[in-house]
């Protein structure tokens, strides 16, 4: 059996679970629930910006990168999505890239002055 005490549970169940494990820092635990939970569930953009933040916070840039970018996908209006889609270029070292992200984030947020 591949599953741990982590993965069992209703969705809602793991979801909190998720939620516990990244507030205490515990990101690599929260994504492997989130993955899951993902992949049952691949419309539900809350889990999926979760698991973008869990990879942000480990480092997991790249991965990052790709679930904020299917978050966005399916909500280009997802303000925090857009934020964190530009800090996460930004901190892959892509600026140029991160920009307009962050711009639209900024407009979005009424913090855009032109």
């Amino acid at each position: 059996m591949n599953e741990t005490y982590d993965e069992f549970g209703t969705a809602g169940e793991r979801w909190d679970r998720a939620q516990l494990f990244f507030e205490a820092k515990e990101y690599l635990t929260a994504a492997r629930i989130l993955r899951g939970l993902v992949a049952e569930h691949p419309e539900q953009i809350a889990q999926r910006l979760l698991l973008a933040r869990t990879y942000y916070h480990s480092a997991q840039l790249s991965r990052a990168e790709s679930e904020l970018r299917s978050v966005l996908d399916r909500d280009p209006v997802e303000h925090y999505a857009r934020l964190m889609l530009g800090r996460t270029l930004e901190r892959q070292g892509r600026p140029a890239e991160a920009a307009p992200h962050l711009r639209l984030a900024a407009a979005m947020a009424g913090e855009w002055t032109g």
